[in-house]
């Protein structure tokens, strides 16, 4: 680790091996890092693409509705459900959720990835769910999207309950604009100003938030993972820690940097879309 060179030393040859596929060796695992990145890191991936699909469906229109209703009983029925998410750690969530439809009602499993009696599809992205559909075996691709649902739920709530007051207050703050009174007056149909016109200006704000709530789902997924035994890089992480092993720990801040870089060019490219006076600007260099 050339602990024994200068600090700015140490950097260069750490950069070289991140380019030239020497991540070192994980002190609790015996191997290049690098292969312990490749084997963990999908599941924690489908682990947060299915948990941002489920935060998506949920918050958006969950704030549409509390906005364009604002002050009455639903707005105070969603208003108070996003305190309530918040104000939960997505641990004791977790927990809630195994306790009660996993113990309670062994409606969905509460460990693994996959029952014990279901074989793991072969390997072509490391994601169970795409790889049993590519493979054609229904039977994996179901069992492996139960195994998911308390997990990628528990993981969720938190975003769903910080995103849906955003996209209320966005849709209240929209509502109440000039072209959107115009249409109002103009007659059109509720349904198509609110879908239409009245959402996406109101997904800007709400978008730059979804976006980096889903690059700070690595270190969010560490407990998740833990308690229902999630074989996953964020779990990976968590055992880098308590073993002080350096370089997995490095390897895992860094994974975790450049989600949030392509995070927020993403947001970049989609905010761009959602509001045309952003691409105009940009072109006319102002």
């Amino acid at each position: 680790m050339h602990l024994n060179d200068p600090i700015f030393v140490q950097y260069f040859y750490w950069v070289q091996g991140i380019f030239t596929g020497d991540w070192g060796i994980a002190l609790f695992t015996q191997r290049n890092v690098l292969l312990d990145v490749q084997e963990f890191l999908p599941s924690t991936v489908e682990l947060i693409a299915v948990a941002a699909i489920i935060d998506l469906l949920i918050a958006v229109p969950l704030g549409l509705v509390a906005g364009r209703y604002a002050n009455s009983a639903v707005d105070n029925g969603v208003r108070i459900l996003s305190y309530i998410g918040i104000a939960i750690p997505s641990f004791v969530v977790a927990v809630l959720l195994q306790i009660s439809l996993g113990y309670g009602t062994h409606l969905f499993p509460i460990i693994g990835r996959l029952s014990q009696t279901t074989a793991p599809p072969p390997t072509i992205t490391g994601l169970y769910t795409i790889d049993s559909l590519l493979t054609g075996n229904f039977g994996a691709f179901g069992d492996a999207l139960w195994h998911l649902v308390l997990p990628a739920f528990a993981l969720a709530l938190g975003p769903i309950a910080q995103e849906a007051r955003i996209m209320r207050s966005a849709v209240v703050e929209n509502l109440h604009s000039d072209y959107t009174l115009s249409e109002i007056s103009h007659g059109l149909p509720e349904r198509t100003i609110a879908l239409k016109y009245l959402m996406k200006p109101s997904l800007i704000p709400t978008i730059t938030i979804y976006a980096l709530d889903i690059s700070a789902q690595i270190g969010n997924a560490f407990l998740i993972e833990l308690i229902f035994n999630w074989p996953g890089f964020s779990r990976y992480g968590l055992n880098a820690m308590l073993s002080k092993d350096l370089n997995a720990i490095v390897a895992v801040v860094l994974v975790a940097g450049i989600m949030f870089a392509v995070a927020n060019i993403l947001v970049d490219l989609v905010v761009g879309y959602l509001d045309p006076r952003i691409r105009l600007r940009g072109r006319s260099g102002e």
